[in-house]
């Protein structure tokens, strides 16, 4: 590790600044060109060439790349770092291809508005990413770096909702949606569809990872859904009613709220001491009954929302199938008494088909619900697409977000969880393969795991227990904890199970680098010069 004051440490951040400089330079340029107007766009004008391809690069690259990067970020895998200068750099061009373009032209949206709060939003990430990277020795390091660890953390898990967010902005924009007396609609249905689709990646979740987080909790799932279903309820109660006479509509959406947050606490109250319930369930499946008998406007609105209806009632039913039945009431992730000592072959925890039905009628019901604004089906009907041709396109959008979101899961798992691919690399330097010890070096060596926490408490999150008592859970093929004495738990053995938690994971470099003046030992060994920290 080279010092602070050392002349080629001194040209790396010095370039930094230069690139920076420049880049911030440029932003009034793009921020001011001539296609932003205070007037409604013109839709009878054609988009060009170019936009299309700004929504392209951007769609890729804040719907694949980033929530793709996020993830090997928390596995600590070598390609994090490439790819995370991949999603910049189109992230920057696809930037000022969005300012570059001809035809039609855009009044001042929010999206324009979030595209320029993006662009500090990805340099504070890269500037946060490249001082960690740098690992500099200086007296204020160690108070510093835990704090923007943190922060780089936070950031990085934060790129898929704010994607998510700007693309829905960008749709939008582009049908000239939500203006007026529209936002309020626009809103509802956007934030609440939005939130389906986060309930369901919540659900895969803990069905895939989370198991072992909410027993060392002592809680149940329905526990911290019936919180938020009672949260969101009493805010609604309160705030779909905007003065006036009262309407149908409005005394449906705020019974709607009322029913949230009374049933949202009878969801809170029988889950006391990790009691599991069907109240969240039966919630969903009341909010979809009142929405399929929502009447709208328009035949093709009425169509939509009952479809949505149908689809929310489906995944409350289908939830409480799977508690009573399925599960039959245990945790999930706990196996049959016949599977514990014979570990499933898929590895994680053995998941039934069947639960993979609520969260991906969960995600189909916030992308039909996303889909049902007036404008939206105005425009539709205008275009002669009625409600079944709507619902097919919207039941392909929902599969596509379903897979990916198992995709980053499996992903996540299969490289053993947080940390995951910098152990395999250590492991890798550590057996001699000086070719897997280099590109290590390159990357994520410093980023390794010590064993002795494994050691002390078995895998993280563990606690000690009688050397009798066999583990109910299954983790990638093994049992998630050993029994005590195990010959897997001895010494600094590699081949003991991956620590794979996806919460309460210290979120911090793993390495505190050392300087012991023996560097020619240290290189031979292809640790160069790290040592782990030992966190007990």
């Amino acid at each position: 590790m080279l010092p602070l004051s050392s002349p080629s440490r001194q040209r790396t951040l010095a370039t930094a600044a230069a690139v920076a400089t420049v880049a911030i330079s440029l932003l009034p340029r793009g921020h001011a060109h001539e296609h932003h107007h205070d007037g409604p766009a013109d839709n009878s004008v054609p988009v060009d060439s170019i936009l299309w391809i700004h929504i392209a690069v951007q769609s890729f690259t804040w719907f694949l790349l980033f929530p793709l990067v996020m993830v090997l970020g928390l596995i600590r895998h070598r390609l994090h770092v490439p790819l995370a200068a991949a999603s910049m750099a189109l992230t920057v061009a696809g930037y000022f291809l969005g300012h570059a373009h001809g035809g039609r032209s855009f009044p001042h949206t929010a999206h324009g508005s979030m595209a320029s709060f993006l662009v500090f939003y990805l340099s504070a990430q890269t500037f946060l990413g490249v001082y960690l990277k740098l690992h500099l020795q200086w007296r204020p390091e160690k108070w510093i770096r835990p704090t923007l660890v943190f922060i780089h953390g936070f950031l990085g898990k934060s790129f898929p909702v704010v994607g998510w967010v700007q693309m829905v902005f960008g749709i939008t924009t582009l049908q000239s949606w939500c203006f007026g007396g529209h936002l309020g609609q626009c809103l509802a249905h956007y934030i609440m569809g939005s939130a389906f689709q986060a309930y369901a990646a919540i659900l895969l979740i803990m069905m895939k990872v989370g198991g072992a987080w909410l027993e060392r909790r002592g809680q149940s799932q329905e526990w911290f859904d019936s919180w938020v279903i009672m949260l969101w309820g009493i805010v609604n109660t309160f705030t779909e009613h905007h003065g006036g006479p009262w309407t149908h509509k409005d005394l449906q959406h705020t019974l709607m709220g009322v029913l949230w947050w009374a049933g949202g606490a009878v969801g809170i109250w029988l889950s006391r001491g990790g009691r599991r319930n069907v109240f969240p369930a039966i919630i969903i499946l009341l909010t979809g009954w009142a929405m399929s008998a929502h009447e709208q406007a328009l035949m093709i609105s009425t169509k939509v929302h009952s479809l949505f209806g149908y689809s929310l009632m489906a995944a409350g039913i289908t939830r409480m199938i799977e508690v009573c039945f399925v599960l039959k009431d245990r945790p999930t992730g706990t196996t049959d008494g016949a599977e514990t000592d014979a570990a499933p072959s898929h590895g994680w925890y053995p998941i039934r088909a069947f639960q993979y039905l609520p969260p991906y009628l969960l995600v189909a019901s916030g992308v039909l619900f996303m889909s049902a604004t007036d404008e939206e089906l105005r425009w539709a009907h205008g275009k002669g697409v009625d409600h079944a041709t709507w619902g097919l396109i919207d039941f392909s959008v929902s599969m596509i977000i379903f897979l990916w979101m198992n995709v980053l899961l499996d992903l996540f798992i299969s490289y053993g969880g947080m940390y995951g691919a910098a152990k395999a690399n250590r492991s890798s330097a550590r057996s001699g393969d000086r070719e897997g010890s280099a590109a290590s070096r390159s990357q994520y060596a410093r980023l390794s795991l010590g064993q002795s926490r494994l050691q002390a408490d078995g895998p993280i999150g563990g606690s000690r227990r009688d050397p009798a008592t066999p583990e109910a859970h299954q983790m990638n093929g093994l049992p998630s904890l050993k029994k005590r004495g195990s010959p897997h738990l001895d010494g600094d053995d590699d081949d003991d199970e991956p620590r794979h938690v996806l919460f309460d994971q210290e979120d911090d470099d793993p390495f505190e680098e050392k300087d012991d003046g023996d560097d020619d030992a240290d290189e031979e060994s292809g640790l160069d010069g790290r040592r782990p920290r030992i966190r007990l």
